[in-house]
């Protein structure tokens, strides 16, 4: 008897997060070097929630959608919000990794483009999780 995909798909799910993870970085890098100013920065802040949700779901694969896109989104707005101390500026100054990962200065409508690129991820993984039960009801009849 078939295992359903919530119990079986573990593995699989890991592997698509992976691989959704790749994606987004390839994106994000795409975004910096083809795009300039607002466009290059909205679509960057997003990535950067789509690929924070991609781990979370790489790490806890039985996460529910809403659960992964609010963890993401936290994690970003938590990372905006340290950057009011200072302390990510002065690490962004010895570092690209963390010029690229913790930013330098605070904007607040980053926050917005944070939780679009959450409301993103978890639409696509609402789809692909529908598209999977789908898929798999269709090859148990």
């Amino acid at each position: 008897m078939p295992t359903p995909p919530e119990a079986g798909g573990s593995g699989r799910t890991r592997l698509l997060a992976a691989g959704a993870a790749a994606v987004t970085v390839a994106a994000g890098l795409g975004v910096r070097s083809l795009a300039e100013g607002d466009v290059a920065k909205c679509a960057g802040d997003a990535l950067y929630t789509v690929l924070l949700y991609a781990l979370v779901v790489l790490v806890a694969p039985r996460a529910r959608p809403v659960t992964a896109a609010c963890v993401a989104a936290a994690v970003s707005w938590v990372v905006e919000f340290s950057q009011l101390s200072g302390v990510p500026a002065e690490l962004s100054r010895h570092s690209a990794v963390a010029r690229l990962v913790l930013g330098s200065t605070f904007n607040a409508p980053d926050l917005f483009w944070y939780a679009a690129g959450a409301a993103a991820a978890c639409s696509v993984h609402t789809l692909v999780r529908a598209f999977g039960r789908a898929r798999h009801g269709a090859a148990r009849r």
